[in-house]
């Protein structure tokens, strides 16, 4: 058997090499076509902005940029190739972070949420309505806490899912202002939107859009809060919930670029650069605020601290209420 010093001289040259021949990768990235999953359908606003900011990236390295759709499980399915593909640069992903935050914590996995990913770029914040349908007789929010309180149950809060954005917020806001709700899970958003407008329940937490928006302004939907770092744009006279009192209930989605573990530094300050530029790009920028979304941005270690705060807030919330996906 080979000294032992001669081992750990193999092992500290195989080691060196390896570090070598990756440095020598991201020198020259990016050498083919760049992939962005997202793992949601196509034709949402995610698919949108991921399309938008990719046509700029692809113009600034040089090489195409290609959408790739990848839906299901909640954003899951596209995660899990995220996870299993090479850190070269070569594969990333546009998504919110609620696969990363929220589903570990209500289902099981097949990646490990805090391991498995690189959080390079945040890029946008998708504000959640609280909004009133004709079955509400409540003028506002805080007259819509005083009904909840006199009539505990009473009030029906529908969410487009069981352990989704909108459920947390509903447990948030009941803990908070105790009072008592009674949770109406859809399976999506679609049909919690058709029945909203003909009356099936009180209220509902919803992404905004710019369909909802005419509904509000119609007089269909009334909105009585966001989810949101500040006001919107559209609905200007309607506070967030942390104007309101509640800031632990004021929950939005947030979305952003990753990558695969262990992408080599030099990679991740580029990519942060240039997704970073092209959000700032006037056109980019119009795309975001017309489909109701807020920009963000900042550096990748900004955007790390983020999703790993926004995992233990909802990490607590999930075991205080003992929420379970279906």
């Amino acid at each position: 058997m080979p000294p032992v010093s001669s081992r750990l001289s193999r092992r500290a040259l195989l080691a060196s090499g390896a570090a070598l021949a990756l440095a020598a990768r991201a020198q020259s990235w990016p050498t083919r076509p760049i992939r962005v999953i997202v793992p949601y359908p196509p034709g949402g606003v995610s698919d949108l902005v991921a399309r938008a900011v990719g046509e700029k990236l692809a113009t600034a390295l040089g090489q195409p940029v290609i959408v790739d759709n990848k839906a299901g499980a909640s954003g899951t399915i596209g995660m899990d190739a995220l996870a299993k593909a090479a850190p070269d640069g070569h594969t990333l992903a546009f998504s919110a972070i609620s696969p990363l935050t929220l589903s570990p914590f209500v289902a099981k996995v097949p990646y490990d949420a805090e391991h498995d990913f690189t959080p390079v770029a945040s890029a946008m914040v998708s504000p959640v309505l609280l909004l009133a349908t004709s079955a509400c007789s409540a003028r506002d929010f805080r007259d819509l806490l005083t009904q909840a309180r006199e009539h505990p149950g009473a009030i029906r809060w529908a969410t487009s899912g069981q352990a989704s954005l909108g459920h947390l917020m509903l447990e948030q806001l009941q803990s908070g202002a105790k009072v008592r709700m009674t949770h109406i899970p859809y399976k999506g958003g679609g049909q919690q939107i058709t029945d909203a407008l003909s009356g099936q329940f009180e209220v509902l937490s919803v992404n905004a859009s710019p369909a909802l928006n005419a509904h509000i302004q119609a007089g269909k939907l009334r909105a009585l809060a966001v989810g949101a770092p500040h006001r919107l744009d559209t609905l200007p006279g309607v506070p967030t919930l942390a104007e309101l009192g509640y800031p632990a209930a004021n929950l939005s989605s947030q979305f952003g670029f990753f990558a695969p573990a262990k992408l080599p530094a030099t990679i991740l300050e580029r990519l942060n650069a240039e997704i970073e530029k092209a959000l700032q790009a006037p056109d980019v920028r119009k795309r975001l605020v017309a489909s109701e979304n807020q920009p963000t941005g900042g550096s990748a270690s900004d955007f790390a601290r983020t999703v790993a705060a926004e995992a233990q807030s909802t990490a607590q919330i999930v075991r205080a209420v003992g929420i379970k996906a279906d």
